[in-house]
């Protein structure tokens, strides 16, 4: 379809009580519609007909997940035999403290409960409390406050006692 089609189309458009039209041809779409005012006003869309593939795994190969892939610095890590990462459970946002301005809910060095929370994650508006699994001192926590945080990805770095 070239554009003298197009345009004939949309007269036609104009002339009648029609108010909006769809076509599509050969994996291009094409919207006309015609506003309040009764001006007529295209709307192209191509629609793209190829579908990736993934490609083939290699023998020996292991895939990550991304969001271990994009923190494999802390992965890496050597543990030791009661050491361990308390990951993100949720996609969001990590935040250390209840509140801005208030004390973390938990320090580097601090020994922790189970069930006590480590931190929040908010997602869509909602405040998820993290809770640690295990009772353990916090080595080291690996996310700076109010930062974006990803499923899998470690948060603490801990020794369980």
């Amino acid at each position: 379809m070239d554009i003298k089609d197009i345009k004939e189309l949309m007269m036609m458009l104009v002339e009648t009580d029609i108010t909006e039209l769809n076509l599509e041809s050969n994996g291009t779409k094409i919207v006309i519609k015609k506003g309040f005012s009764g001006a007529v006003q295209p709307v192209v869309t191509v629609t793209p007909t190829a579908v990736p593939v993934a490609a083939p795994k290699a023998e020996g190969a292991e895939i990550k997940p991304p969001a271990l892939e994009k923190h494999a610095e802390e992965t890496e890590r050597v543990l030791g035999p009661n050491q361990m990462y308390i990951q993100a459970e949720i996609v969001g946002t990590f935040y250390r403290a209840p509140a801005p301005g208030e004390d973390p809910f938990v320090t580097a060095g601090q020994t922790v409960e189970p069930g006590q929370t480590l931190c929040i994650i908010e997602a869509m508006k909602v405040m998820n409390e993290i809770e640690c699994p295990v009772r353990a001192k916090i080595l080291e926590v690996l996310v700076a406050d109010a930062q974006p945080v990803e499923y899998g990805q470690p948060l603490f770095f801990v020794e369980k006692l």
